[in-house]
This record gives structure tokens, sequence and C-alpha cells, in this order.
């Protein structure tokens, strides 16, 4: 109270507010109300609004590679400053737009150790917003709501062929704050590279996914062939019967006129009966044998047959005066 006033009337009201504003900017040898490539600040007259433009390089440019399996981004401190002195909600996210390609996308924040005047993001993301090494990109914080349902749409079906693709997506997109209609992802795994498409997002087109239940859907990969329907196959017709032709021999006795077989001829020959006892008989003394009736014997008609067209065996004369001086002795 004893020191005198810093002012009367409006212009003494804003001078105590106006140049600890100018001092903190001052501290990074920039004008007041201008960034670090000559753009303004935003925000000043937006509101709760932080807009920024900045110079975009890749991740690599400070040996943070392994934050591309992800969609942080690093600002400079003057960033972390003018989000407090605004009051931003937590988590920060930010769309991230290129206005000379009309793209955008949105990401979150992991720390504020950039260079001024840059910022570092993943190259996938640079290459959804059409961006090169250098060229400016305007930032802006915003507000998304918590999301419900998201589509995806792998670009190899080799993808689909991992042991455990659910698990795999899961452990990504916890590097992931926010999600946004259109993009494209990348899933690391084993050194390979995965690129998924944002296919569809409920309740819009840009939602953050920290700490929400939110469901997961696949569609076919860009890569996937269906199967084609094979016309049902006629079944094979039945082989024609083939037919043994005869030919015309010497004797054509039996066959018709060309070689073929008579009429109720028999086209294949049939095998041989055996018969037993077809030989021919006949008796010591000479004498004809007496026909048996074929009831007799199972070749008693073969065997008559045989006997009555054999001519009858000569009998030494010794041997049949023999047999006659015995039929002469046994008859009294």
């Amino acid at each position: 109270r004893s020191q005198p006033q810093r002012g009367v009337g409006p212009r003494g009201r804003w001078q105590g507010v106006v140049a600890p504003a100018v001092a903190s900017v001052a501290m990074f040898g920039l004008p007041f109300g201008m960034g670090a490539d000559g753009f303004g600040m935003g925000g000043m007259g937006g509101g709760r609004t932080f807009e920024q433009r900045y110079r975009v390089y890749p991740l690599s440019f400070i040996d943070k590679a392994h934050l591309e399996n992800g969609d942080k981004i690093i600002l400079p401190p003057s960033a972390l400053e003018r989000l407090a002195s605004l009051h931003i909600d937590y988590p920060m996210l930010f769309e991230v737009s290129n206005q000379a390609a009309g793209r955008s996308s949105h990401c979150g924040v992991l720390e504020f150790s950039g260079e001024e005047g840059h910022a570092y993001i993943p190259y996938w993301m640079m290459e959804n917003l059409v961006l090169s090494e250098g060229e400016l990109v305007n930032l802006r914080s915003v507000s998304l709501p918590k999301g419900t349902f998201v589509k995806l749409q792998p670009h190899s079906k080799d993808f689909l062929d991992i042991s455990n693709p659910k698990a795999v997506l899961e452990t990504t997109l916890r590097n992931y704050s926010c999600l946004t209609l259109g993009d494209t992802i990348c899933v690391h795994y084993n050194a390979t590279k995965f690129y998924i498409d944002i296919k569809e997002l409920k309740p819009a087109e840009a939602v953050t996914i920290i700490e929400t239940d939110c469901e997961v859907d696949f569609a076919p990969p860009l890569d996937y062939v269906p199967p084609t329907a094979q016309p049902a196959q006629a079944p094979a017709p039945a082989p024609a019967p083939q037919y043994k032709i005869f030919k015309r021999g010497r004797s054509g006795r039996g066959k018709g006129k060309e070689g073929e077989p008579a009429a109720g001829a028999s086209s294949t020959p049939e095998a041989p009966k055996f018969s037993a006892f077809q030989g021919g008989a006949a008796r010591l003394d000479g004498k004809a044998i007496k026909a048996r009736s074929p009831s007799a014997s199972p070749g008693g008609a073969a065997a008559a047959a045989a006997a009555a067209r054999s001519p009858p065996v000569p009998v030494p004369a010794a041997k049949r005066q023999a047999g006659d001086g015995a039929r002469a002795r046994a008859v009294p």
C-alpha cells in the first residue's frame, strides 16, 4: 500500500498485466504476439484455444524413433507455457493440419523438449498429411469425445496370420491417444510394419481412446481375394461296352459272313469240361465189348461208342487156343 500506484485510468490498469507477458515472450528472443517463424501465437484472442504454426520434422531427427509406434509429438517449451496460461484441459489433444493439402489428423503430446519453432511428429503422420521435412503445419488444441466403436482394415492379409492379432493391436493402441477417420496407422511387429486404415469411428470422425471401452471390428484386408464358386461338375459318362471282333477263318463254321459270330452262337468260347474215362477199351479174347447204359457209369456211353468205332485188337493164336481149351474144360 505504501508503494505508488502504477497508473491511472484504463491504461494504468492493464500495464501490470501486459508487462509480465511481454517479459515471458522476450525470454525466447521473440517479439510479442509472434512465433518463432514470424506467425501469430494464436489463442491470444481466441479464448482458451491454443493455435500455433511450426516447422515439422520426423522424430528420428532427435533420436526418438521409438516413438514412431504411436501418435505422440514433441513441442518446444514455449508451447507448454502458453498451454498452462490458457488452462487447457488434460489430456492435451491437438489437431494437426496441412492447409495447403487440405489434410488433417489428431495427436497427443509427449513432452516439451524440442527446439523452438519446431514440432517433431511420427513419420506415418507426415505421410498422412502429405508433409515434407521443414514444411509448416498448423497445430490447434481440441477436445474430443471418447470413442465407442472403431473399424479397421489391414493393408495385407499377413496381419491376420499373426498368432494373436488382437493382443498385438491392443498393445499398439496403448501408444495412441486419439484416432482420426481416414488415417493410416502403422503397427510394428517382429521387425515388420503393418499398415491399417481407420474405416469407421463412433460417435465422431475423431475420437479419443484414453480410458475408454471401445469396440473393434475388422474389414477384409485390401489384398484379400474372396474364393470363387466353382460350377458343379457333370457326372462322367459310363464307358461304352467293348465288343470282341472275331475274324473269319478258313472254316466258317459257327460264324457269319464278315467274320462275326453267327446268330445264336456265343461270342466267348466255353471252357472245356472235365470227363473221366474217355479212352477206348478192348477185350483180351478179341470179342466186341457190349455197350452199357449211360447210367451204369459216368463215361459208359462214350466208352461204348469208342469201342464200336475202334477195330478189334488181334490176339495171338497161342493165347486164343489156351482160352478155348480152358472154356472147354470148364463146360461139363
